[in-house]
């Protein structure tokens, strides 16, 4: 054994000729690949072409990319594609068409390779929610049985009916639990919503693991920002509505044939940084950033109370934090990231530009000392000696009513917004000095150049430290943030055509 160990310390160790880890070449899609997704793992990836098709590929342990389920999953191209954290049960992931449609879709670990995520009848049958209406004065057993067996025949006969919904609001497609298994092999998502008033154009989900809610972000083409929730990630088809926020600016609708964007992207971070803690901004807070045309803002969630036949309850509504002032941008933003590894004590996000820049944005939460918060001039001991004493907050509470600031004694955010919430009748939803609104600052960091065409994407690893973006030319750009905050062009990746492999 020594001498081995001495032999492999005298002798440098000869290199593997053989790749760690292999690129998808054989992707076997017929068309163009518009969007792909790599989990939290980075051991399954997901592609989406043109045509409307999804396929899974999983990652062995000898580096090489297999083939594990594709199935038709939009009527048109894909255009996004998103893992949900491999902590829910089973493995999720979400669609986005070029009609508009939202889709949910759950793999059956059981089923054979090419129909684990196109198992219409199988898995997504155990997650689907399905209850037919009582009638009056209640039902006898046999007439339940009479029911059930009405209910068999005719969809025997016409096919499971997707369910309904209201205008603009989410409808899920389930199966009801006592259908029989249907023969056809169409793909059926666990979980599908569109917007009848405008189509979806992108989506963005987050998963608490604490809690086990899940949120859902959809942007529709006319700018209107809606966030949906599910409370019991047993019940996929389970999401209620938390809010919807215009996130354009009031300007002129686009004219056809005019080009358009809309982005969303909810906050990666597991949790809020602690400057905006020590701020006031509440641990649970959701935070996400916008795109519409050039307008780029951040919005974060606060606790606002909804009354309902004299309940209240608390709820979340989003506000207006911080919006990238106009000007900055001269064309359209075509992507935004906002940036992991939030430790360093504010946040990070970066925009894909029209004008060929890629422009990167710190966003902080000065903390202000108010004139009432500081002690009397006779008092010499250390702050952070001793607590206050109900004497003193008492003095500093009246030295704040007096200036016209409000105080809270021991309520709650939301209890004390529950008598001038006006959250849901400010247009833009702009910070107006209710309880639980936070003041950010946005600071433009670097401005970088390295393109010479449009930037279409932009994407920050899970650290915050290196930004890749790719535009027109077909060059994948890769920065690295500098020791002073600034960022700087780490290296260049240029893409080769090649035929289409599709095999």
């Amino acid at each position: 054994m020594s001498a081995k160990l001495a032999a492999f310390l005298n002798e440098a160790p000869i290199a593997d000729d053989r790749l760690s880890f292999e690129p998808i070449i054989k992707h076997g899609h017929q068309d163009l690949v518009q969007s792909i997704a790599f989990n939290d793992y980075g051991d399954r990836c997901a592609t989406g072409s043109v045509d409307g098709k999804i396929r899974v590929f999983n990652r062995h342990k000898d580096g090489v990319w297999r083939h594990c389920d594709n199935w038709t999953a939009h009527g048109g191209e894909i255009t996004e594609l998103e893992w949900l954290p491999p902590t829910i049960y089973p493995n999720l992931l979400a669609s986005l068409g070029i009609e508009g449609r939202f889709k949910l879709w759950a793999e059956d670990p059981y089923a054979a390779p090419g129909r684990r995520f196109s198992n219409a009848m199988g898995l997504n049958r155990a997650f689907s929610f399905w209850t037919q209406p009582a009638s009056q004065g209640g039902t006898t057993q046999q007439q339940q049985q009479q029911q059930q067996q009405t209910t068999q025949q005719t969809t025997q006969q016409h096919g499971s009916r997707p369910g309904t919904s209201t205008p603009g609001g989410p409808h899920s497609h389930g199966v009801p639990p006592g259908q029989p298994q249907n023969n056809s092999s169409t793909p059926k998502p666990v979980f599908e919503t569109r917007n009848q008033r405008s189509p979806y154009r992108s989506f963005s989900m987050k998963h608490v693991d604490s809690t086990r809610h899940t949120y859902l972000a959809l942007v529709s083409g006319d700018g209107k920002l809606t966030v949906y929730e599910n409370e019991q990630p047993e019940n996929l088809t389970d999401y209620t509505m938390l809010d919807e926020v215009a996130i354009s600016r009031i300007v002129p609708p686009a004219q056809r044939g005019e080009e358009t964007t809309v982005k969303v992207q909810f906050d990666p971070n597991p949790e809020v940084c602690y400057s905006a803690l020590r701020a006031g901004v509440p641990s649970d807070t959701l935070s996400l950033v916008t795109v519409a045309q050039d307008c780029v803002r951040i919005y974060r969630s606060r606790d606002v109370i909804s009354q309902s036949l004299g309940v209240q309850t608390v709820t979340k509504g989003f506000y207006l934090a911080v919006e990238v002032p106009v000007g900055i941008h001269r064309g359209l933003v075509r992507d935004v990231a906002w940036a992991g590894g939030n430790i360093r004590g504010y946040d990070i996000i970066a925009t894909a530009c029209q004008d060929n820049m890629v422009r990167v944005f710190r966003i902080d939460t000065p903390v202000e000392m108010q004139t009432w918060y500081t002690k009397d001039d006779s008092d010499n001991e250390d702050p952070g000696s001793r607590g206050w004493s109900r004497r003193e907050m008492a003095g500093y509470a009246e030295k704040a009513r007096k200036q016209g600031v409000e105080v809270d004694e021991g309520r709650s955010a939301a209890i004390r917004a529950a008598t001038k919430d006006v959250t849901t009748t400010t247009g833009g939803r702009r910070i107006t000095g209710l309880p639980g609104q936070i003041r950010h600052t946005v600071t433009e960091v670097s401005r970088l150049e390295g393109h010479k065409t449009p930037v279409w994407r932009v994407g920050f690893d899970d650290d915050g430290v290196v930004l890749g973006s790719v535009g027109d030319e077909g060059q994948l750009i890769q920065w690295r943030m500098m020791p002073n905050g600034e960022w700087a062009k780490s290296s260049e990746l240029g893409i080769v055509r090649v035929r289409m492999a599709t095999g």
